[in-house]
């Protein structure tokens, strides 16, 4: 098993420690570490691990350090447990800025220690189910919608809720973006709160996001379309769905799922609907277990410190988009 320390105890931080005690095959769990010292302490009797006093301590005593600090103190973090030897898990997004991120590759690079970022939809079971299916959009539809929360208004809802679309969009289209553009408001926060961007891609693939996090339901859906194919997935029920379209005497049309006969202008075709499952999942135990995986067996991270930063170069084109058109903006007319 991997010695792991988990520094960061806010909620999200909670949730981590759960599930490394969860993949107790893969972690024992050294230690924990926060700013509060009384919340650490606290957590740590609970848990029966134990509370270090510092962040240093606790990477000095560690092979794996995961972290769910506030994204201002990823880069320091990160660096540190670096330089001291370890891997590194840490939330999304990887870090505040680019030339952060960029530092932290190269020394990534020089350690030769894994930095796996916690873009957890990649772990989703409504995308886990699409591993057998051809997936080459030419147009990508998302939605993500939540209600107002107070946390995570220290960014703008592209680098609080959009960036987890952008690393699938961006996993998913497999190609270099070559144009952005974007709108957006700051409604109750200083930052926006609700964003839309259409994203460009070098071989012609369009996708269209839209994230708000002042909506009245909460919604995560992608959709795509492609030539032989739409295929939608609700991130939130976690659920996937393949509509295909068959010629009427075709002889590879799937035995699962359900097909309906349909009349089109080309002749009778074959609409097959299959809803592919990959079965229940813990996402963020499974994502800290594939980490220890990738260390065990050599192989790269699931999603990789350049799969972070590829993510974080995007919502920071989108966010300057967003900026540019405010600009462009009429001043409001006094009433």
């Amino acid at each position: 098993m991997l010695k792991i320390g988990l520094i960061g105890l806010g909620h999200l931080g909670k949730i981590h420690l759960k599930c490394i005690l969860l993949a107790a095959e893969a972690y024992e769990l050294v230690g924990i570490y926060d700013a509060d010292a009384e919340l650490t302490q606290r957590l740590a009797a609970e848990h029966g691990t134990r509370a270090f006093a510092s962040a240093a301590e606790l990477i000095a005593a560690v092979e794996v350090v995961d972290v769910v600090t506030p994204t201002t103190t990823h880069f320091g973090v990160v660096k540190e447990a670096l330089l001291g030897g370890c891997h590194v898990f840490v939330e999304k997004p990887l870090t505040q800025t680019l030339e952060e991120a960029k530092k932290l590759i190269a020394l990534s690079r020089r350690s030769g220690k894994l930095v796996q970022v916690g873009h957890v939809e990649r772990f989703n079971p409504a995308l886990l189910a699409l591993e057998d299916v051809q997936v080459r959009p030419y147009f990508i539809e998302a939605h993500r919608l939540a209600m107002f929360n107070p946390r995570g208004t220290d960014v703008s809802v592209v680098l609080d809720l959009m960036i987890h679309d952008l690393d699938i969009v961006l996993k998913l289209a497999n190609d270099e973006v070559s144009e952005v553009r974007a709108s957006g408001v700051a409604v109750l926060s200083d930052t926006p709160d609700i964003v839309n961007a259409r994203i460009e891609f070098r071989h012609g693939a369009v996708a269209n996001l839209t994230a708000s996090r002042i909506s009245l339901k909460n919604m995560r859906k992608v959709r795509l379309f492609q030539r032989d194919a739409y295929i939608s997935l609700d991130l939130l029920e976690k659920e996937s769905q393949v509509v295909r379209l068959f010629g009427a005497d075709a002889t590879d049309v799937p035995a699962q799922g359900q097909q309906f006969p349909l009349d089109t202008p080309r002749g009778p075709r074959i609409i097959h609907v299959d809803q592919p499952a990959s079965g229940p999942v813990n996402a963020i135990q499974l994502e800290l277990e594939s980490l220890a995986h990738s260390i065990e067996t050599g192989t790269a991270a699931a999603v990789s410190i350049e799969d972070g930063y590829r993510a974080l170069e995007l919502a920071e084109r989108i966010s300057e988009a967003v900026r540019r058109n405010q600009e462009r903006l009429p001043a409001p007319v006094a009433t």
